[in-house]
């Protein structure tokens, strides 16, 4: 680890002592993890304190850890992943926080600490359907409003439960469940059920 990231790991212990659960530095950046019930106190000295100036959010986004390591993973299902920038300090770092629950997952919102994590909340809301609490405006962002589920969880069918089509009949969008074959996108020459030599 060079000494400009030694120095921020630890400003950055320093600032969290406790609510700090995990550090690692790797590739040149440094990844946080804090517990989903100091989250809005961790963001608050990441923004605040003078050392650390997290003052840009400049990502958030959902994470589905279902599957994840083939299986071996024992941890906590959802995740949102924070990416921080302080331009006057020239530093970054990323910061983990689990949701709690996996069948109703809930992390407070950033919006008043961070403006722009309004739509990246939406986003992870929508794709995810990690629910942020006290979030002002917490609906769908890229899928219909009618849409069932979430896309990018990890137990979302490949091709969605319901599809819509506009009906020349009724003249109007009707929604119908699924209608496409399942098929096999495996190319031929990798499969050998189905295909005979000769």
């Amino acid at each position: 680890m060079s000494a400009r990231l030694d120095k921020l790991s630890e400003e950055i212990r320093l600032a969290l002592g406790d609510r700090l659960s995990r550090l690692v530095s790797h590739v040149g950046e440094i990844t946080i993890e804090a517990r989903a019930t100091d989250l809005l106190d961790v963001c608050r000295t990441l923004r605040d304190a003078p050392a650390l100036k997290f003052e840009q959010l400049i990502d958030l986004c959902g994470v589905d850890y279902a599957e994840y390591g083939e299986g071996t993973w024992t941890g906590s299902r959802y995740a949102v992943v924070y990416h921080f920038l302080s331009i006057s300090l020239n530093q970054r770092v990323r910061l983990r926080v689990f949701a709690q629950e996996e069948d109703f997952p809930v992390l407070p919102t950033v919006v008043d600490l961070w403006p722009v994590a309004n739509w990246f909340e939406r986003e992870a809301f929508d794709l995810f359907g990690i629910m942020f609490e006290g979030h002002p405006d917490l609906r769908r962002l890229l899928t219909d409003y009618g849409f069932v589920g979430h896309p990018f969880r990890k137990d979302f069918p490949m091709i969605g439960n319901v599809e819509m089509r506009y009906d020349p009949e009724q003249q109007r969008v009707i929604y119908q469940p699924v209608t496409i074959d399942p098929r096999n996108n495996v190319p031929r020459v990798i499969r050998d059920e189905g295909f005979h030599n000769g």
